[in-house]
């Protein structure tokens, strides 16, 4: 069942061309957050969109509509024209929920398995914001540690990592390569984890994070700023993490305050 029909009225009779094509590609972004929706959630039977005729009687829009908006579908990697089969789905975004503390590993165990490429695992001199948000000393040595995380063996996330030395320690004698930050440190204090502040926000690749991510240099990427706190109070992890938004989907439950 179509989630929302969209309504196309006809443009009054004055008004320029130029403001029909854009009242068109209003209804067009409309309708490619209609489809990336039903994609994401109840999909397509076999991967396969339907027809643009039939998606412009489920929406109520015209088939100009439904081009365009299939349009943006491709641009973003979302689907593909395949001849003599019609618009396919070629990418899965994977959903990364915002109501649990969670590893990525725990968060997408239901999609396989992610995997982590140890790039950097040392201790550095804090930068202050660092040591100022982990509640230490300023210039106190903490442990960075960068990984790229893979689900299915495609990029995923660019991690960065600050943990204080006295747990830090006995991460570099862990495997990072197969565990989640997370329960290691849970682990090695003894205690488990409580609250994250957390930010969410859309930032532009640069060349590094692109090349290692693998994504077109320049292209968003979805940036998750996460401060893990353990269930004590005391602040032991401080993230950076730079997701490919075309791979991942962040999702919750809110509740309104009375």
């Amino acid at each position: 069942m179509p989630a929302e029909r969209i309504r196309e009225h006809a443009a009054p009779p004055l008004q320029a061309a130029a403001a029909r094509r854009r009242l068109r590609a209003d209804r067009a972004r409309q309708l490619a957050d209609l489809l990336r929706h039903q994609a994401r959630t109840t999909g397509f039977p076999g991967g396969v969109l339907p027809l643009e005729g039939r998606i412009g009687a489920d929406y109520g829009v015209s088939r100009n509509t439904v081009r365009q908006a299939l349009d943006l579908l491709r641009t973003e990697g979302l689907v593909e024209r395949q001849p003599g089969v019609g618009t396919v789905l070629v990418a899965e975004k994977y959903p990364h929920g915002l109501d649990r503390l969670q590893g990525l590993a725990e968060t997408l165990r239901e999609h396989g398995e992610v995997t982590n490429e140890v790039r950097t695992a040392g201790p550095v001199s804090a930068p202050a914001p660092v040591a100022r948000r982990l509640g230490l000393p300023e210039h106190a040595d903490v442990l960075c540690v960068e990984r790229l995380r893979r689900l299915g063996g495609l990029p995923l996330s660019l991690d960065l990592t600050y943990i204080p030395m006295d747990i830090g320690a006995g991460l570099l004698t862990c495997d990072l390569e197969h565990n989640d930050v997370f329960r290691l440190i849970e682990r090695l204090s003894g205690q488990p984890l409580g609250t994250a502040d957390i930010t969410l926000e859309a930032v532009n690749a640069d060349a590094h994070s692109a090349a290692v991510l693998e994504a077109p240099r320049g292209a968003a990427v979805l940036m998750l700023e996460r401060l893990t706190h353990l269930r004590d109070g005391r602040p032991v992890d401080l993230e950076f993490i730079r997701f490919r938004g075309d791979r991942i989907t962040m999702s919750g439950l809110l509740h309104r305050s009375p």
